[in-house]
């Protein structure tokens, strides 16, 4: 009767078993974990400038007394400005020191957001969107026409004169005006494959390519002229009923 009744717990317990089943790692483009390189390491040589460290200050008063840690985001950013477009963890370790952080949250920020760059990059760091709004408007040709101009073969690879670094992202807020790519702080929209030539082409002669749309319009307004807001606003009183 026992030996009956612990059978059919038995039989009841392995019914409610489930199945574990591991799916298979998404990876990401960069390596979170940080791995000691002869270019980035705790002894690579970094301080903030005189000047850095005054607008460091400057961007920490901006902050209440007892918060400094939530300057991380803007010290980070100064200090990758600093450092030619990259962060190595020895400008993490002193943004820690100077925010009396640990590093571990420092590094924390800098892993997560990923307009930080944790490696060397070319001194025009190139983003070219190709999320469905430029992809439509043959942001294909645009990236074929980097590769071509700049040496590159695949994405996250630095050209062999070091002065592009290429990546892919997602939407820049810009479709509008697709397509689109980011080089440094700088938009260029409403790109043509001989638009982008022509600005891998004044980069590389130390030109600073003029921001924005290629095509004529000031920013996102129609190709076709304004269809709202196009005549003089009218005066005090317009469309209130006569008797109030």
């Amino acid at each position: 009767m026992l030996s009956c009744a612990l059978r059919s717990a038995r039989n009841i317990v392995r019914s409610q078993v489930r199945a574990v089943h591991r799916s298979s790692p998404a990876c990401s483009g960069q390596l979170f974990v940080h791995r000691d390189t002869p270019d980035n390491n705790p002894d690579t040589p970094f301080e903030f400038t005189a000047e850095n460290l005054k607008r460091v200050n400057d961007i920490i008063n901006n902050y209440p007394e007892g918060h400094k840690a939530a300057a991380v985001i803007p010290v980070l950013d100064l200090a990758q400005r600093q450092h030619n477009n990259w962060l190595p963890i020895s400008a993490m370790n002193k943004v820690a020191d100077i925010l009396g952080m640990s590093k571990m949250r420092v590094y924390e920020v800098a892993t997560f957001y990923t307009m930080f760059n944790r490696k060397p990059v070319g001194k025009y760091f190139v983003q070219i969107c190709t999320t469905t709004p430029c992809m439509l408007r043959d942001s294909d040709s645009i990236l074929d026409a980097i590769k071509s101009k700049t040496g590159i073969t695949k994405m996250g690879e630095t050209s062999k004169d070091g002065l592009f670094t290429l990546i892919e992202v997602e939407c820049l807020g810009a479709c509008v005006n697709a397509p689109m790519v980011q080089i440094n702080d700088n938009y260029y929209e409403d790109l043509s494959v001989k638009d982008m030539e022509e600005i891998i082409d004044d980069l590389k002669a130390g030109k600073t390519p003029t921001p924005g749309p290629r095509s004529g319009r000031f920013a996102a307004e129609p190709f076709g002229g304004l269809t709202s807001l196009n005549t003089p606003p009218t005066g005090p009183g317009f469309g209130v009923r006569s008797d109030l």
